[in-house]
């Protein structure tokens, strides 16, 4: 799972059956920090998260599971939205060090 911010949502005048009723949002990915890092993208919404909400996303087929018994053709979906987040910061960076340093 990763972590990202709502940015805005995406309107669809046409799509495919299976997404009839989902909501599609734009999420910003974000570090545990909070800083943004990689590519915006879009998520089919299982939670009812809203624009500017932090969030935990996942992708390939797990993703679809949430609205199951409904076959939902997603790369990528919401299933969390974080209250609170607790960085242990010296942990956090002694994990990114090489070995030996």
């Amino acid at each position: 799972m990763y972590l990202g911010r709502v940015i805005g949502r995406v309107w669809c005048t046409a799509k495919n059956a299976g997404l009839e009723a989902q909501r599609l949002l734009v999420v910003q990915p974000i570090t545990p920090e909070g800083a943004p890092t990689g590519k915006q993208l879009v998520c089919t919404d299982a939670t009812g998260a809203g624009a500017g909400e932090t969030v935990y996303y996942c992708g390939g087929k797990e993703c679809s599971f949430p609205f199951l018994p409904t076959e939902v053709p997603t790369d990528r979906s919401i299933v969390g939205i974080v209250d609170e987040l607790h960085v242990d910061r010296d942990a956090r960076r002694a994990a990114n060090e090489p070995a030996g340093v």
